[in-house]
């Protein structure tokens, strides 16, 4: 009978002096490196696929197709925490695509975080000809907030033609001096898109058990899925 044997190496130092330091609490035998301290686990390295970047991509696309965290977890056999840990750790940079939009729509986006009773508002411009998610800002549904949106606007130096919106008294106040038309007729882009993102974010779906319990898990999340919508990966 062939025999292979593995000689473990530290993944910290690459050093072989290594000993058996107990196991894990499903059962996975623990190993310790005696230069450097480093404890890992050793050949389940081997299997695990939760180890192993090239997962990450996957991860992130499978959590902007409305895949929940644990389902995640059963899909790939890895461990919620992994799932979690490429959320929180995923860096994406979003920039307007345009620096003059010819128009944008904007709109309210009702989630919440830990419970119902804590809402929080989502509140964005979005240009209906190319689908990209221009701005958007996070709070409470109030002028405060609109306001914060018409800031983060000219903060990246966006400039449009027209703005439409849906007959909120804050979105009139928030862009008076702007060329601003009211109306649902108006805003039919936007409100399809507001679906979309309940379609392709499992926390955003209106009655789920899929929720946030931290807000910048809540907050990657939403990141995450613009960024897939804006550069045209979903």
């Amino acid at each position: 009978m062939l025999k292979i044997e593995i000689t473990l190496k530290c993944p910290h130092c690459s050093g072989t002096n290594i000993v058996k330091n107990g196991t894990k609490k499903y059962g996975v035998q623990n190993y310790l490196c005696k230069d450097c301290g480093r404890q890992f686990i050793g050949d389940h390295a081997l299997t695990y696929k939760g180890c192993h970047s090239e997962l990450y991509h996957k991860i992130e696309l499978m959590l902007v197709r409305n895949v929940g965290i644990r389902d995640i977890a059963v899909i790939e056999n890895i461990s919620i925490g992994t799932v979690l840990t490429v959320l929180a750790k995923s860096d994406k940079v979003i920039k307007p695509k345009q620096k003059h939009y010819d128009s944008l729509e904007v709109d309210e986006f009702w989630t919440y975080v830990g419970t119902k009773e804590k809402k929080e508002w989502l509140i964005y411009a979005y240009h209906r000809a190319s689908g990209e998610i221009v701005a958007w800002v996070w709070g409470k549904r109030d002028y405060k907030t609109a306001k914060k949106l018409r800031e983060k606007i000219n903060e990246q130096k966006i400039t449009f033609t027209t703005i439409y919106s849906d007959d909120w008294e804050a979105f009139k106040k928030a862009f008076s001096g702007d060329n601003h038309l009211t109306g649902k007729k108006y805003t039919v882009g936007i409100e399809g898109n507001n679906c979309r993102l309940r379609h392709r974010i499992r926390r955003a779906v209106r009655k789920t058990c899929c929720f946030s319990k931290k807000m910048c898990n809540h907050l990657k999340a939403f990141c995450l899925a613009f960024f897939y919508i804006n550069f045209g990966f979903i």
